[in-house]
C-alpha cells in the first residue's frame, strides 16, 4: 500500500499571481501529487504518493520551471568521532535524509555542513540523527568557545592517559620479562593482580571504545571502536579465562595477555591525545584572526564616555576612538582626523590619513589622533568577522581529493574485520594447527594495525593548514576545492586597472580651452570610472568651476555622452568619434604619441565639433613585475585583459613583462575571453576588482578578486587578496601547490602503512602491542607531516 507524505516547500522567485499558478499546476500534473501554491507566503503545499515521486523530483520540477526551493544552510559541532568511517557514516546517512540536499562531515574540525529543505526537516530533527548514530552534535560555537571546548577535552585526554599509563606500567613490565628473560618479583606475574591492573583500563579507561562501537554497530556501520574493542577484548577475555584455570590448580602457568589489552588501550589513547594536541594547533591561524578583534569600545552615553564589550556595540552608536588602540567595529569618522593602520585587512604598511566621513575598519589601529566614529556593522558583519567566516568555511570544506579516502575508509573497517577472522582461522587450521594463542594474538595485531585514523585524517589536517597559512599571508581561500583546483592552473588573465595598475590614475596631458576643460570635467563627474575621478581632481586642481549636468549617457567600451547648457558633449575613444562623424584632424598623431608611452588619451568633441584631447596615465604597481616574472616560474601563461586600445594596453604589459594582451574589451565580453581561453583545454585563473570583472571571475576556473576592489567582485570570487598586492597571486599558487603535495605524500602513508601492516600482523611478525604503536603514531605523524607546510617558504 502507498505512503502519501505532506510536505511545505518555501518558494522563491515568484512575483505574481501566475507565477504561483505556473507552479502548481505543473505539480499536479505529476503522477501521485496534490499541490497548492500560496503566492503571499510564498509557500507551496505539496501532497504526494512516495512509491511514485520522492521530494527530489518536486523540487527538480520546480526548478526547471523557473523558479527555487528555498534551502538553508547550517553548520553543526560534531562530537564523539574517532576516524575517517565515523565522518563516512554520518555524512551518508545525513544525504540519504528526505530534505537533505547536500551533507559534508570534517573529521578534522569536527564539523557538519548542511544545505537541507526548511519544509521537510529541521536542525533539531538532524541533531536527532546524528544522535541515533552514536555521536553528538549542536549548532556551531563561536570559534572562542569551541576552542575552551577543545582545551577541556585535551585535558581529559589527559587525565585518563596518566591514570591509563599508571595502571599499565606494571603489565608493560611482564611484557619486559617476556622479551628479556628479566627477574621480577613474583607479584607482577600473579594472573589475579594483572585482572587488578588491567580491568580498570579496559572497562572504566578504556568504556569509550565498547560505547563506540555498540553505537556504531547498532546502526549498521563499523568504526575504529569497533577494532579496538574486538582486539582489547579477546586479549582481555582470554586472559581471564587462563586466570580461572589456576583456580584449584597452582601448578598451571597461565599465558596471560592482559598487558596486550591495557598497553593497547594506553597506547591508542595516547596516540589520540598526541593527534588532538597536533590538530589544535592546525586553527592557529583562526585563532591568531580572533585574537586581532577589539575586546572593548569606548562608547558615548549621555555625554559621558563609559568602556563596554566591543559585542555591545550597535549599528549608529558613537564610540571615542584613542591613539594607540584598535578601531573596535566598522564605522566613519564624524569628529576628528587621524592616521589609520590597516596593514592587518590590507597589507599597505603606510598609514591611512582619515578625515570626517571617511571609512574605518574595525580591529585596525589609530596611530596618531583622537576621533569619534559612528558604528555601521557590527559583530558578524564587520571586515575581520568576514575574513574569520571564509577562513572557517574553506578549513571546514572537503577537497575532491579527499573522496578516495571516505569511500574507502567507509568500506575498510568491515574488510579488516573478515581479514582478522581469516587470519584466526588459517592460523589455527594451517599454520600451527590446535594454538589458539598464536592466531588469537595474530587476529588481534591485524585488528589493530588497520585502524584507518590516517587514512581519514591525510587531507583535511593539510587543507586546514594551508588554508590557514594562506590566511595569515593575506590570501583567503573560500573552499578546500579552490585550493585544489588553484595547483591545475595553467593561465593567468589579469586585468588592467586597479589590478596591474594602481588604479589612480592622473592627468598627465591636456589640449583644449577653458571652456572645454569645463565642459570635460562636469560631464565626468557624473561618471564612477577612475579615469573620471582624475579629470574631475584635475580641474578641481585648474580651479575651474563645474557646472550641472542635464543629461548624461556612458556609451560601455567607447566613453560618454552628456549635454550641458545646450551643449552636447562627447568624450571618448576613436570609434566613439567615428559612429557621430566628427573629424578629430591631425589628433590621430597626437593619440598615437600618448598611447605608445602607455597613456589612455580621449577626444573631446562640443555639439558636433572637436575641441582637444585628455590623456591619463595610471601607474603600475611596484611589484607588479615580479609578480609577472614569478608567475611565469610556476609555467602560466599570463594574459593581460582591458579595454583600452592596442597601442596603450602593450605599452603598459611591456612595463610588467606581460607578452600575451586582449586589448579593446567590452565589459561585457570579459567573460566570454576568458572562455575562449578554457576552450582550448586551459584550466584558467582570472583576477580582477571591478563589478565588471565579475561575470569573468564567477566563469574562470579560479576566480581572484583583489581584496581593495569592490564587493561584487569579492563575492564571485573563489580567492580573495586582501590589499592590492599582486606578489600574493603566486603565493597562493605555491600553497595550493604545497598543500596538494602534502596531501598525497599524507595518504601515500597512510595507504602504505595500512597495505603493508595488515599482511605483516596477519603472518604473525608483529605483536599486538608493536601494531597499536605503530597504528597510534601513524595518525600524529599524517598530523606532523600536514603542520610542516606552517614552515614552507612561499
Amino acid at each position: 500500500m502507498s505512503e502519501t507524505n505532506h510536505a511545505t516547500l518555501g518558494i522563491t522567485g515568484m512575483t505574481c499571481a501566475a507565477c504561483s499558478t505556473r507552479v502548481e499546476k505543473v505539480l499536479n500534473k505529476m503522477d501521485g501529487v496534490k499541490a497548492q501554491v500560496n503566492l503571499t507566503t510564498e509557500k507551496a503545499s505539496v501532497d504526494f504518493d512516495s512509491e511514485k515521486t520522492t521530494i527530489e523530483d518536486i523540487t527538480k520540477k520546480i526548478e526547471n520551471v523557473g523558479y527555487g526551493v528555498l534551502m538553508e544552510n547550517t553548520e553543526l559541532d560534531v562530537f564523539g568521532m574517532t576516524c575517517a568511517a565515523c565522518s563516512t557514516r554520518i555524512e551518508k546517512v545525513l544525504n540519504k535524509q528526505e530534505g537533505v540536499r547536500s551533507a559534508t562531515v570534517n573529521l578534522t574540525t569536527e564539523t557538519a555542513t548542511l544545505e537541507y529543505n526548511p519544509g521537510l526537516i529541521d536542525t533539531k530533527a538532524i541533531i536527532d540523527k546524528i544522535k541515533n548514530l552514536g555521536y553528538d552534535a549542536k549548532p556551531k560555537a563561536e570559534a572562542a568557545e569551541k576552542q575552551t571546548h577543545k582545551e577541556k577535552e585535551i585535558k581529559n585526554m589527559k587525565t585518563k592517559l596518566i591514570i591509563s599509563a599508571v595502571l599499565a606500567a606494571p603489565l608493560l613490565v611482564t611484557m619486559l620479562v617476556h622479551l628479556f628473560n628479566m627477574t621480577i618479583p613474583d607479584i607482577f606475574m600473579n594472573p589475579w593482580f594483572q585482572f587488578a591492573l588491567a580491568t580498570p583500563v579496559q572497562f572504566i579507561i578504556g568504556w569509550q571504545f565498547y560505547v563506540g562501537a555498540y553505537k556504531n554497530l547498532r546502526n549498521g556501520g563499523a568504526n575504529m571502536d569497533v577494532l579496538v574493542a574486538l582486539g582489547t577484548s579477546a586479549a582481555y577475555f582470554y586472559s581471564l579465562y587462563e586466570a580461572f584455570k589456576t583456580i584449584g590448580n597452582p601448578e598451571y602457568m597461565p599465558h596471560l595477555y592482559f598487558e596486550t589489552s591495557a598497553v593497547l588501550i594506553t597506547l591508542i589513547l595516547f596516540g589520540k591525545y598526541l593527534e588532538a594536541r597536533a590538530k589544535s594547533q592546525t586553527t592557529n591561524a583562526l585563532s591568531s584572526l580572533l585574537n586581532l578583534q577589539a575586546k572593548e569600545a569606548r562608547i558615548i552615553r549621555n555625554g559621558e564616555e563609559t568602556m563596554i564589550p566591543v559585542e555591545e556595540v550597535a549599528v549608529g552608536d558613537r564610540l571615542v576612538v584613542k591613539p594607540g588602540e584598535k578601531i573596535p567595529v566598522d564605522g566613519i569618522v564624524v569628529k576628528g582626523r587621524t592616521s589609520v593602520d590597516e596593514s592587518m585587512i590590507t597589507g599597505e604598511s603606510i598609514p591611512i590619513e582619515k578625515e570626517v566621513d571617511a571609512g574605518l575598519i574595525g580591529s585596525t589601529i589609530n596611530k596618531n589622533g583622537s576621533i569619534e566614529m559612528e558604528a555601521t556593522k557590527v559583530g558578524k558583519d564587520t571586515a575581520l568577522a568576514s575574513i574569520v567566516k571564509v577562513v572557517e568555511d574553506a578549513q571546514g570544506s572537503k577537497a575532491p581529493i579527499q573522496r578516495l579516502a571516505d569511500v574507502i575508509s567507509g568500506y575498510f573497517v568491515p574488510i579488516v574485520v573478515v581479514i582478522a577472522i581469516l587470519t584466526f582461522a588459517i592460523w589455527i587450521a594451517f599454520v600451527q594447527p590446535g594454538e589458539f594463542e598464536s592466531a588469537l594474538v595474530a587476529s588481534i595485531a591485524v585488528l589493530v594495525i588497520a585502524c584507518p585514523c590516517a587514512l581519514g585524517l591525510a587531507t583535511p589536517t593539510s587543507i586546514m593548514v594551508g588554508t590557514g597559512k594562506a590566511a595569515e599571508n593575506g590570501i583567503l581561500f573560500k573552499g578546500g576545492e579552490h585550493l585544489e583546483r588553484t595547483h591545475q592552473l595553467e593561465a593567468i588573465v589579469l586585468d588592467k586597472t586597479g589590478t596591474i595598475t594602481k588604479g589612480k590614475p592622473e592627468v598627465t596631458n591636456f589640449t583644449g580651452d577653458e571652456k572645454a576643460l569645463q565642459l570635460l570635467a562636469s560631464a565626468e563627474k557624473g561618471s564612477e570610472h577612475p579615469l573620471a575621478e582624475a579629470i574631475v581632481a584635475y580641474a578641481t586642481e585648474q580651479d575651474i568651476d563645474l557646472v550641472e549636468v542635464d543629461d548624461f549617457n556612458a556609451i560601455p567600451g567607447h566613453g560618454i555622452e552628456a549635454t550641458i547648457s545646450d551643449n552636447t558633449i562627447l568624450v571618448g575613444n576613436r570609434k566613439l568619434m567615428q559612429n557621430h562623424q566628427i573629424e578629430v584632424g591631425g589628433a590621430e598623431q597626437e593619440m598615437i604619441d600618448y598611447e605608445v608611452e602607455g597613456k589612455t588619451a580621449m577626444l573631446i568633441a562640443v555639439n558636433g565639433e572637436y575641441r582637444g584631447i585628455v590623456a591619463v596615465a595610471d601607474t603600475i604597481k611596484e611589484t607588479a613585475p615580479q609578480a609577472i616574472r614569478e608567475l611565469k616560474k610556476e609555467g602560466l601563461e599570463v594574459i593581460m585583459l582591458t579595454g583600452d586600445n592596442e597601442r596603450t594596453a602593450q605599452a603598459i604589459a611591456k612595463q610588467v613583462g606581460i607578452d600575451q594582451v586582449i586589448a579593446q574589451v567590452l565589459p561585457e565580453e570579459k567573460a566570454d575571453k576568458v572562455k575562449e581561453i578554457q576552450l582550448q583545454g586551459k584550466k584558467v585563473a582570472m583576477v580582477g576588482d571591478g563589478v565588471n570583472d565579475a561575470p569573468a571571475l564567477a566563469i574562470a576556473d579560479i576566480g581572484i578578486a583583489i581584496g581593495t576592489g569592490t564587493e561584487v567582485a569579492i563575492e564571485a570570487a573563489d580567492v580573495t587578496i586582501l590589499g592590492g598586492e599582486l606578489l600574493l597571486i603566486p603565493k597562493a599558487i605555491k600553497i595550493s601547490h604545497a598543500t596538494i603535495k602534502n596531501i598525497r605524500q599524507n595518504l601515500f602513508w597512510a595507504f602504505g602503512y595500512n597495505t603493508a601492516g595488515i599482511p605483516v600482523a596477519a603472518i604473525g611478525l608483529l605483536a599486538p602491542w608493536i601494531a597499536g604503536a605503530a597504528m597510534a603514531l601513524s595518525s600524529v605523524s599524517v598530523v606532523s607531516n600536514s603542520l610542516r607546510l606552517k614552515r614552507v617558504k612561499i
